[in-house]
């Protein structure tokens, strides 16, 4: 339950008040571009207690139905409860700072897809959206089907475009690229007037998911106003056969012979395939080369000589070494002697 109370007459004498001002009259030699440049240093001046003495115009309150049991864990928690949130509420209320909720749940329908581009958001152990928080000086939050941010108004614009373009399948290194080379280029005082279009990365979508196209592709025939002819039924056939003017016996006995036509057929096949195992193959014919024949023509005479004189060396060389055997023979027997 919430309930507010607006201050009925203040409100209606500010609105008539708002409705009545005049715009200020532009002066002569004040050009536009002044207008919409901003000093550099330039601050706005602080809010203070001074500029509303009466307080806050509009209150607001709200109830939560609980147990009667837990009412005395309540009071007790409580002020733990105030004391904790006191730190996070107070940068809410500075000038400069304001907030942002974004609702990501019906951007996108499939929840398998929905729970995938949200953890892209996040990053690997919240990498990303730690660089998006420092590219921003913003805070965000992603929980359930809603991401939050406080920060100044010029980094909550950013993540609201970095959180939209993440749900409509695109990856946020992209955009944190973009912010990382904008805040480079503010650096540059001369660079500040200018277009950044020409240092800002032009990404291209590509679509990977190409349509399969089929095996069996369907070939249109072309367009004829007229039917197609009529098939021929089986009496047809029979009629340009002649089969149709036979008897019953002289049918039967065309389809046996007809059958044993096929099965003759069948059998002359398997022999044929059986006898090719016992055909042997055809050889090479090997063809002698006359300059061959002539090359290696053998002189018998020169061998036989060369076999005699072979044995004659190693008859020797048996000869003189059994004479040296005998000799040293003869020396043990002396010396034993």
């Amino acid at each position: 339950m919430a309930s507010f109370s607006l201050n009925g007459p203040d409100t209606a004498a500010r609105k008539s008040e708002f409705r009545n001002r005049k715009p200020k009259p532009k002066l002569e030699n004040q050009d536009d571009s002044e207008l919409l440049t901003v000093p550099d240093g330039w601050k706005e001046p602080a809010f203070s207690k001074e500029d509303n003495p009466r307080g806050l115009l509009e209150e607001s309150s709200f109830a939560t139905l609980f147990p009667k049991y837990r009412e005395a864990y309540l009071k007790e928690c409580w002020p733990l409860v105030q004391k904790a949130l006191n730190e996070h509420a107070i940068r809410i209320l500075q000038d400069d700072i304001a907030c942002d909720i974004i609702k990501i749940g019906s951007l996108v329908r499939n929840k398998e897809r929905f729970v995938k581009r949200r953890q892209r958001l996040i990053g690997p152990k919240g990498s990303t959206l730690k660089a998006l928080e420092l590219l921003t000086n913003c805070y965000i939050m992603v929980q359930g089907n809603t991401v939050s941010a406080i920060g100044p108004f010029s980094g909550l614009k950013e993540v609201r475009k970095v959180v939209l373009d993440t749900m409509k399948n695109i990856h946020p290194i992209y955009n944190i690229k973009t912010l990382m080379i904008k805040r480079e280029l503010a650096k540059d005082s001369e660079l500040r007037s200018q277009s950044w279009e020409r240092f800002l990365p032009q990404f291209k979508h590509k679509n990977l998911n190409k349509r399969k196209e089929p095996k069996k592709k369907t070939v249109k025939k072309e367009y004829t106003p007229f039917p197609p002819p009529q098939p021929e039924s089986q009496i047809d056939k029979e009629l340009a056969s002649g089969e149709y003017f036979l008897k019953a016996h002289q049918k039967k006995r065309q389809k046996m012979e007809a059958v044993k036509a096929k099965q003759a057929e069948a059998l002359s096949k398997r022999q044929e395939e059986r006898n090719k195992a016992f055909i042997p193959p055809k050889e090479k014919q090997v063809v002698k080369s006359k300059e061959a024949s002539t090359e290696t023509k053998i002189d018998v005479a020169t061998i036989k000589e060369k076999v005699k004189k072979a044995k004659n060396k190693k008859l020797g060389a048996l000869t003189a070494e059994e004479v040296k055997l005998k000799m040293e023979a003869d020396e043990k027997k002396k010396k034993k002697k």
